[in-house]
């Protein structure tokens, strides 16, 4: 996933998993002098949460002394994730989940270009892998599932060292090495179809040991073995690379009616 010379974007949330991503880099990478780390915080806006884990991912990257950036939804879109919660509630529509992620993704690849990042590593767990898989099988999202590998250009490559190693496992980690981290779920997490599958898999899991590593592993059977260089355009709002007209983020925020 990376080389012995890398400029390094590391996405910290302040949870478990990003901040143990966090000291386990850090770690590693200092046998390479060449590569640097910079931490960033997304502050979606959400009132009574973010303000602490945003302080404890910058105390753990000062404690490391990793530089350490905050991105807000605020100001790079004009709402904050309370203000699309809202409207979403408004409008009846699914959980507002699904709507921060394509925020939070767009945030960090500005974020992570703004630097000259050449990865960005995210704290996805085997959990969360396996949760997504099940996801898009559920929605019949056949395209996410059998999506080729390769990178897009116009965004940082992407890592994520994470990704075959339970969520537990992590947990553990943390805690043996008394690692500071925001204990405290998004409050718009339990209305997730995310959750829903996280507690089925849970359940499965705990019957059927092994079924987590099971259901990546398949799933990666069924896409092309090759990578696969993916073209793409500009945003005609906001300039951003996009595979359509108008990026995901922005036909969110129009969807919405918060942006025209």
């Amino acid at each position: 996933m990376l080389r012995p010379i890398e400029r390094l974007a590391v996405a910290v949330s302040g949870g478990k998993d990003s901040v143990s991503l966090l000291h386990v880099l850090t770690r590693i990478e200092r046998r390479f002098p060449q590569v640097q780390i910079i931490a960033f915080t997304v502050d979606e806006g959400i009132s009574g949460y973010r303000r602490e884990a945003i302080e404890i991912a910058a105390s753990n990257a000062k404690q490391l002394g990793i530089e350490h950036r905050v991105v807000s939804f605020k100001s790079l879109y004009g709402h904050d994730l309370d203000e699309v919660a809202h409207r979403v509630q408004e409008l009846k529509l699914e959980s507002v989940c699904a709507y921060c992620g394509i925020l939070r993704r767009k945030a960090l690849n500005v974020a992570a270009k703004e630097v000259e990042a050449t990865k960005l590593a995210t704290a996805h767990n085997l959990d969360d892998e396996a949760q997504s898989l099940i996801m898009s099988l559920l929605r019949g999202a056949m395209d996410e599932l059998l999506r080729s590998k390769g990178e897009s250009t116009g965004f940082v490559p992407r890592i994520k060292p994470f990704m075959r190693t339970p969520e537990r496992e992590i947990a553990l980690y943390a805690h043996v090495r008394r690692i500071r981290f925001q204990s405290i779920p998004c409050p718009y997490a339990g209305t997730s179809l995310r959750n829903e599958v996280r507690c089925f898999l849970d359940i499965v899991e705990e019957m059927h040991p092994g079924m987590k590593f099971a259901v990546p592993s398949t799933f990666g059977k069924l896409r092309p073995t090759e990578s696969v260089a993916k073209t793409g355009g500009r945003c005609r709002v906001c300039n951003e690379p996009a595979f359509k007209t108008i990026c995901r983020a922005c036909q969110v925020l129009k969807n919405l009616g918060l942006r025209k």
